[in-house]
């Protein structure tokens, strides 16, 4: 009996060393991976644990990380185990062709290869480099580039009676069209772009490096452009409610002031565009890159050589995506239907009013004229 027991512990210890040797071959360390999908069907990015019903990309990521034996199962339930991180929290429906995510692994053999192989075919692991030991992909990172491709014809006149397949964007509306969105360049308060912010809090004021339209193409006989936005970093719906805007006063529905008056203290309406067309392209890391990028032991976090496999990934699954359903869903054409609904002066009418009443009351009882504006 007693040999027997310990037969069993030898064993056992053999087997605790045989593990412990494959954690020394494969140690844990901290990496990025650069991820693409296509979000339609998926309720974001980020993971809401404990509520299945709602599925998201991280699910699928995490789920491929497990199986693939890059983390143990309980870094899966408690990602904060696995430091992970990532570097955009993309809302409902919405693509990637560049996220980062940070996280602590166990570097296997054909890591990417494993990974991808327990991932559906339109979420993809496109590249893995090592990072420093304390980098969170969300706070090193520097800026965002997003697009948004779209119909033109959402561009089209409110007055002007158009067939969706047949307009064509004409170089002047285009022109317009950057003339507006080149407004939201620098800093302003986006807090009537997102609905988590008041007009007060200071976290509301973002920084937009650039924004344009692009030349538009024809896809299945229906023409698109493609808008480009790059900044700090955006709020919720924020990058939407932007181009939403610009093309409520395309169309006829708003004036320009209205922006100017969107940055303001008042609540202006801000109708926000539909989430199909929205794509995170790329994550931007110039501060980390100048640091460590060229020190001996890290890369610098670019990835120009894996540009021509985010290039096939977009044109493979991201826009077949967004003219498909474009064309079977309607998204844009149904959206553009909601803009009338929307009251565009109703604050501009209120603050005269306001203001009317405010000099009446100043004028009768001496104050200062300050109302309170906040409905």
């Amino acid at each position: 009996e007693e040999n027997g027991h310990q037969n069993k512990r030898l064993k056992s210890n053999a087997d605790e060393e045989d593990a412990e040797d494959q954690n020394k071959k494969s140690p844990k360390r901290k990496i990025v991976l650069l991820m693409a999908y296509s979000g339609k069907g998926y309720h974001g990015m980020q993971r809401n644990v404990g509520s299945s019903q709602f599925k998201t990309i991280e699910d699928d990521l995490v789920s491929a990380l497990v199986q693939s034996g890059c983390i143990p199962e309980n870094h899966g339930e408690d990602m904060k185990k696995m430091s992970f991180q990532r570097c955009a929290r993309t809302d409902k429906g919405v693509s990637a062709a560049g996220q980062i995510v940070s996280l602590k692994v166990r570097l296997i053999d054909d890591i990417l290869e494993k990974i991808n192989n327990h991932l559906p075919s339109h979420i993809r692991i496109l590249g893995l480099k090592r990072v420093t030991g304390g980098f969170n992909s969300k706070n090193k990172c520097d800026a965002r580039t997003y697009s948004y491709m779209l119909p033109t014809f959402a561009f089209a006149h409110k007055d002007h009676d158009v067939q969706e397949e047949l307009y064509r964007l004409d170089t002047e509306t285009l022109e317009r069209v950057n003339k507006l969105l080149a407004c939201y360049k620098g800093t302003h308060n986006f807090h009537n772009f997102t609905s988590q912010k008041g007009p007060r809090d200071p976290s509301a004021k973002r920084y937009i490096m650039e924004m344009y339209c692009g030349e538009p193409f024809v896809r299945e006989n229906m023409e698109f452009a493609v808008i480009k936005v790059k900044g700090q970093s955006f709020m919720m719906h924020q990058i939407r409610k932007m181009i939403g805007l610009v093309i409520a006063i395309v169309k006829g529905y708003a004036a320009e002031s209205i922006m100017e008056r969107s940055w303001g203290e008042e609540k202006v309406d801000v109708p926000k565009a539909p989430g199909l067309g929205l794509v995170l392209e790329k994550v931007h890391f110039e501060k980390y890159n100048r640091r460590f990028g060229n020190d001996g032991l890290h890369e610098p976090l670019e990835w120009t050589e894996e540009e021509e496999k985010i290039a096939v990934f977009k044109e493979q699954y991201i826009y077949p995506t967004i003219i498909n359903t474009e064309r079977e869903e309607k998204s844009m054409a149904n959206w553009l239907n909601t803009l009338p609904i929307h009251d565009f002066n109703s604050s501009a009418v209120e603050m005269q009013t306001n203001n009317k009443n405010s000099k009446k009351s100043s004028d009768l009882e001496g104050s200062d004229g300050c109302g309170d504006d906040s409905d």
